[in-house]
């Protein structure tokens, strides 16, 4: 019988995913050896450098993959509330006890061994929303049950803050993608990336203006867009033509007399015009809500006030909740500051290390830039910029092809989970290898805010590579008891 489950589980796990993972702990490897390699130094298999370190990391992760395919699958879910609870026990310790390292206290120190539970917290915080969303009577379009859904995510990334880990709590954002996947409406994925669009042009262009300099560009852009947004909602959700219409036409045309008048005859900010007709909208929204009976009118009023709060608190955030450093790197990367000797300079410097590598690369061991260490933190955060000095565009571009087709397999595996359970856990794995190159590779390019946060199989380290292996290998075992389930 054990040889007969043993011949089963062999021919039902993905090997197609595992070869991938091969390929990436390899091509891992290899970019640790670049990043972290001194001309005339120890020999690259030796425990005392890095890449020996890597090398003994990664033959653990192998070792931790094999084991976690042999348990059984039934055990990860009967499991789960209680590796979630001691989960976010050893988060509160780790605040309490972890010793200040560059500025934050998420590494335990276990004699030799230092370790970050932030990146354990991910398997099992997805295991526990992938439970909860599976269990009886569930139903995402209930407020109280994506409340608490929501809620079992948003605990540990607030521990995670704690520790002053923000780029580690933001991971945690990327389970929005798997409950839009469940059920979640489309408007709180809207909300989501409205909130970003304000954020961002709001900052981007406060200080510029136009109308004779009376008017800040910025802040323009941003009630504009709640304005249509808003009346927008209202012809997709309310299904009221003729309200759309009239909401739409006043504003715009309010909007465009107030910008004549400030122009050809006494100028002024009509930044407060455009507040009073989004107030008038609110008012508007909330009026048809009552008269109609119907909450899509209230919601979207809701969804206007919600976006003018967030507007008008940016400055109070970027000044008084942001630290320095954070400020700093928002204003570099949306071109308000330009920092190449301070904030800026990591970015500047990995953009010329890609750049010098060309098309085929430097070569192994003969990447110039990482070798004179000219790249903070090349062999961890910023380790990809080692691949396009040292392997070029080809390399490169290789490498995000690898991780594009991991991420294309998680979604075939995940769609095809025959349990709620394994589907909500699949995709929820994939959102956060997803978030994790999506952003690390921006950051290295300057296409994202430096938030700190490793290359997936690449960044040096044993606690994010062993997190992503429990990531995958869970959810590799839970697929393949597919075929009894269906």
């Amino acid at each position: 019988m054990v040889v007969d489950r043993d011949s089963s589980l062999l021919k039902s796990i993905d090997w197609f995913t595992i070869l991938l993972y091969i390929l990436l702990l390899a091509g891992g490897w290899i970019s640790v050896c670049g990043a972290s390699y001194d001309f005339g130094a120890i020999d690259l298999l030796s425990f005392d450098s890095r890449s020996g370190k890597q090398l003994l990391w990664i033959a653990c992760s192998c070792g931790l993959g094999f084991v976690l395919l042999m348990l059984e699958e039934r055990l990860y879910e009967t499991l789960t509330n209680v590796v979630y609870v001691a989960m976010m026990v050893l988060l509160i310790v780790t605040i309490v006890i972890a010793p200040d390292t560059k500025g934050s206290h998420s590494w335990l120190i276990l004699g030799p061994v230092s370790l970050q539970p932030a990146e354990f917290a991910k398997f099992a915080t997805a295991l526990c929303v992938a439970r909860y969303m599976n269990s009886y009577g569930f139903n995402i379009q209930r407020w109280k049950n994506f409340a608490t859904a929501v809620g079992l995510v948003v605990l540990p990334m607030f521990l995670i803050i704690a520790q002053r880990e923000t780029g580690s709590a933001l991971v945690y954002t990327s389970f929005f993608l798997m409950f839009y996947r469940e059920g979640m409406p489309g408007s709180i994925l809207f909300s989501g990336i409205s909130a970003v669009l304000y954020f961002v042009i709001g900052l981007r262009y406060q200080n510029d203006f136009f109308l004779h300099d009376s008017t800040p560009i910025g802040r323009f852009c941003v009630l504009l867009m709640i304005l249509v947004f808003s009346v927008g909602m209202i012809k997709n959700y309310c299904n009221n033509s003729k309200l759309f219409w009239q909401l739409l036409g006043f504003g715009l045309g309010a909007t465009v007399l107030a910008v004549m008048f400030a122009q050809w005859s006494i100028p002024f900010d009509i930044t407060f015009i455009q507040l009073g007709i989004v107030v008038i909208v609110i008012g508007s929204l909330c009026y048809w809500g009552l008269r109609e009976r119907m909450q899509h009118y209230f919601f979207i009023a809701l969804f206007a006030f919600v976006s003018l709060g967030f507007h008008y608190s940016t400055d109070y955030v970027m000044s008084n909740v942001m630290e320095p450093h954070q400020r700093t790197r928002i204003n570099v990367l949306l071109g308000i500051e330009e920092d190449l000797a301070g904030a800026g300079y990591n970015v500047n410097q990995s953009k010329i290390a890609i750049g010098s590598g060309g098309i085929w690369g430097k070569g192994f061991l003969n990447g110039t830039q990482t070798k004179l260490k000219y790249v903070p933190e090349q062999d961890t955060d910023f380790i990809f910029c080692t691949v396009g000095e040292e392997e070029g565009f080809v390399g490169a571009s290789t490498v995000l092809f690898l991780f594009l087709t991991l991420i294309l397999r998680l979604l075939v595996l995940a769609e095809r989970q025959p349990t709620k359970f394994g589907r909500v856990y699949g995709y929820s794995v994939l959102s956060i290898f997803f978030f994790h190159v999506f952003i690390n590779v921006g950051m290295v390019l300057g296409l994202t805010p430096v938030i700190g946060i490793p290359l997936p199989f690449f960044s040096y380290g044993g606690s994010s590579l062993w997190g992503f292996t429990i990531l995958l290998f869970i959810f590799l075992r839970i697929d393949a008891e597919r075929g009894k389930l269906k």
